[in-house]
């Protein structure tokens, strides 16, 4: 027998039915909240990713993300082993991107030692740099679709990506994790045939990317998904301090190769690309027209590209080419100090960054002129940019998570560095 009050109760949840008025089921919000773990198992994270999650319903309440899963001690490392001896490590930070963190790398040690690498390397390092945010953006493209249910986009990115390993594999030996810098210079020499292959690519490359972007914004779910999804307004992204993609899609034109120019940057053209709208949409074209402007910096760097040496003439901070290890006694002596003593720079201490794909990544070297650095920090963009996902995620369902966390395209082997 149903006594009066639980029959009253039924009542009311069918008349709120009816007038579609559900605030009969959350008389008590705290009763009807649910804390849920997304990760750091879970595919869609991007890697070793936690996000601990507050509902009501499907709808976020907020968030707090959890780092720190990988156990690498990166920074640590580097005090137990010689400046040269760390550039292999600096691959597995961003191993989307390895030829831009060796650059970024070897950039501050030569910022620390007083080395000027020789215009033909500054102009290869370009190169590869911007060859190394093109890999990235386009498995930040893919992947972005792809967890908004776009499968076909991901297998076009990578066929690309595919097709700049291939032509990596000519110049550096290896497909992925590259070591090609050295402090003062580069492993080799960016050959004719490398170079050939590369200009082939960027023929083709930007029809391949026009026919990406035509698949995703004639494909109103992929709209859907990411407009007005994941936005974060200028002040905050600035006060947060993003940077990247991220910043430029708030409105903020700030881009290092521009603002903090290093290398040979300020003698090529390129723009900044920059909107307005804060979400997943807007970082999504950013990544969309960076790598065309990319495409315009690598032609350029070739034709201005001069002749001459890759490698600083400096015998006792410079490592001598192999094929000379072998046959001359002095390249023998030379090679042999500076991987077990180390290059001794000054005491003191520098940072230098670059603009990476996923924003700024920094180097702070502290030394006491051994050959070791006293201390190694490391600013990694995908650290600073995974703490806004709190302010991202607020508001949101449960389903647009995997779509914002695919557009600030974070790598937690370089989170947690």
């Amino acid at each position: 027998m149903i006594d009066t009050k639980e029959k009253s109760t039924r009542s009311k949840i069918l008349e709120a039915l009816e007038s579609q008025d559900v605030s009969v089921y959350f008389d008590d919000p705290i009763e009807n909240e649910m804390v849920l773990n997304m990760g750091p198992q879970h595919p869609a994270t991007h890697g070793v990713l936690r996000l601990l999650i507050r509902l009501n319903g499907e709808t976020i309440l907020g968030s707090v993300a959890d780092v720190g899963y990988l156990h690498r001690g990166y920074e640590k490392l580097a005090e137990n082993m010689t400046f040269h001896e760390y550039i292999p490590y600096t691959d597995r930070l961003d191993y989307l991107s390895p030829l831009a963190n060796n650059v970024a790398y070897v950039l501050a040690v030569e910022k620390l030692a007083g080395i000027e690498a020789p215009r033909r390397a500054q102009f290869i390092r370009v190169v590869i740099a911007e060859m190394a945010r093109i890999m990235s953006h386009l498995v930040a493209v893919g992947s972005t679709a792809m967890d908004v249910g776009a499968l076909t986009v991901l297998l076009w990115c990578f066929r690309e990506r595919e097709k700049l390993q291939d032509i990596q594999d000519i110049f550096a030996g290896v497909r992925f994790t590259t070591s090609f810098t050295r402090i003062g210079g580069l492993a080799n020499d960016m050959s004719e045939e490398a170079i050939g292959a590369l200009k082939s690519f960027l023929e083709e490359f930007p029809g391949k990317l026009d026919e990406i972007e035509r698949l995703l914004l004639k494909n109103r779910i992929f709209i859907q998904r990411c407009e007005g999804v994941g936005v974060i307004s200028k002040h905050d992204a600035i006060a947060m301090g993003l940077t990247g993609p991220i910043l430029r899609a708030s409105g903020v034109a700030h881009d290092l190769r521009r603002d903090e120019p290093y290398l040979v940057y300020p003698e090529l053209d390129f723009d900044i690309p920059v909107y307005e709208d804060g979400d997943s949409l807007a970082r999504f074209y950013i990544r969309l027209q960076e790598m065309k402007e990319s495409v315009k910096i690598i032609h350029q760097a070739i034709d201005k590209m001069p002749k001459g040496p890759i490698n600083a003439a400096l015998p006792k901070k410079v490592l001598p080419q192999k094929e000379k290890i072998y046959g001359k006694m002095e390249e023998l002596i030379h090679d042999f100090m500076l991987i077990n003593f180390g290059i001794n720079p000054p005491v003191g201490e520098i940072y230098q960054a670059i603009e990476n794909s996923k924003g700024e990544l920094g180097f702070y070297i502290s030394s006491l002129g051994q050959g070791s650095p006293w201390r190694l920090k490391i600013h990694s963009p995908s650290f600073i940019n995974i703490q806004a996902l709190p302010i991202l995620l607020k508001g949101h369902l449960v389903s647009d998570v995997v779509a914002i966390i695919g557009s600030i395209d974070p790598v937690m082997g370089e989170a947690d560095k």
